[in-house]
């Protein structure tokens, strides 16, 4: 299975998992239709499935014009997300498996940034890595904004992120880098791990920096790391649901 990264609208990422052997494809959180039909029609591939994590218009706003094109797609979304997944067909919940080629991934849900926030977990096989498409709930070096959920869900739903291996790629779905990695140096300052990320992403210029890594969140992003001393004494808690919320609630003031 090879994943394609497709950028679209101002910093959304856009993923395309192919097949070359069936020549198949299946598209995670299209936010708009053109670049990846201009990818399938580069690749020669047909279209199986649209994989929605959650309702937000810059993941689903593509995904009529692409049904269209591929009729014969399935299109999947958290059974919470009913009526708010353009063309939803399969809704699913914690513990559901879909596939795609020789490769099951399970479903997480995950909720927080929304309500009905669902990832889809691929675990690691032989010699290569676990794949996670965690949409807006974890970013690389930071998470998603609260929209409709609250601090105990998303430390709930990034717990179950934390807990799965450090070998796993993180697909997430906006190129927020460089400024979670500013915020990040201002609460967990003493992390020699997080210092050497954060010239290494300032001296790539503005190269993408997805995937990640979820070893490397785990030592650097202090959204999955509230419970550490470190973090705990930055925000002046000791309880982890305080602390998480009033880290969040710092990253949405900086």
């Amino acid at each position: 299975m090879q994943i394609y990264r497709i950028s679209a609208l101002s910093d959304n990422y856009i993923f395309l998992m192919y097949d070359a052997t069936q020549q198949i494809a299946a598209v995670v959180d299209p936010g708009e239709a053109r670049p990846v039909l201009q990818k399938l029609e580069e690749l020669g591939a047909k279209l199986v499935a649209i994989f929605n994590t959650h309702h937000d218009r810059d993941h689903v706003g593509g995904n009529s014009a692409i049904h269209d094109r591929f009729p014969n797609a399935i299109v999947y979304g958290g059974i919470h997300d009913r009526g708010r997944i353009p063309g939803q067909q399969v809704e699913l919940n914690a513990g559901d498996r879909v596939q795609f080629s020789d490769r099951t991934a399970e479903v997480l849900f995950v909720p927080g940034h929304t309500r009905g926030h669902i990832a889809y977990y691929f675990p690691p096989r032989a010699d290569e890595p676990g794949e996670l498409f965690c949409g807006d709930t974890l970013f690389s070096a930071g998470c998603g904004r609260l929209k409709e959920g609250t601090p105990a869900q998303m430390v709930n739903s990034l717990s179950q992120i934390r807990a799965l291996p450090d070998n796993t790629r993180v697909w997430c779905a906006h190129e927020y880098t460089l400024n979670n990695l500013k915020f990040a140096v201002t609460v967990d300052r003493q992390n020699p791990d997080l210092q050497a990320r954060l010239a290494e992403v300032q001296a790539a210029q503005n190269q993408p920096t997805i995937p990640t890594h979820l070893g490397l969140e785990k030592r650097t992003n202090p959204f999955l790391r509230w419970d550490t001393p470190e973090i705990q004494a930055a925000m002046d808690r000791t309880d982890a649901v305080e602390t998480f919320a009033a880290l969040r609630q710092k990253k949405d003031q900086f």
